[in-house]
């Protein structure tokens, strides 16, 4: 029941990362990360079909391992995060929730931008 559960879920996050790709407002990334996740516990051949996907690879593989994310690719990931932090700050007029919602994405912008522009470290074996 546990597997069969987890499978249903797993077509579930692909389905909203999928759509992700072409509504601004749902997040990828999250979604294909949950799917692999969801598929791993459950499914060897769901999840070796998933890895080897053309939506892993360049959603995944590419930005997040490889830290490969072009400057439009950067425009767009920062973007939507405003656009989900704006969101609240528009419907709720609170301003203690404006003011740590801005708080948490100048962090989001700080820290990934460091994250993708931080240089994977060769081992030593390879620096010779």
């Amino acid at each position: 029941m546990k597997k069969i559960i987890f499978i249903l879920s797993g077509f579930i996050t692909f389905g909203l990362g999928t759509l992700g790709i072409f509504l601004p407002i749902l997040p990828t990334t999250v979604f294909y990360i949950a799917t692999a996740f969801l598929w791993m516990r459950s499914s060897d051949h769901l999840y070796a079909k998933f890895i080897q996907s053309s939506y892993y690879q360049k959603y995944i593989q590419e930005s997040l391992v490889e830290k490969k994310i072009t400057f439009w690719g950067k425009v767009k990931l920062f973007s939507t995060i405003f656009i989900v932090f704006l969101i609240p700050c528009l419907l709720v007029k609170n301003q203690m929730m404006t003011i740590t919602l801005s708080v948490v994405f100048v962090l989001h912008f700080i820290l990934l931008n460091w994250y993708f522009n931080k240089k994977t470290r060769v081992p030593l074996e390879e620096e010779k």
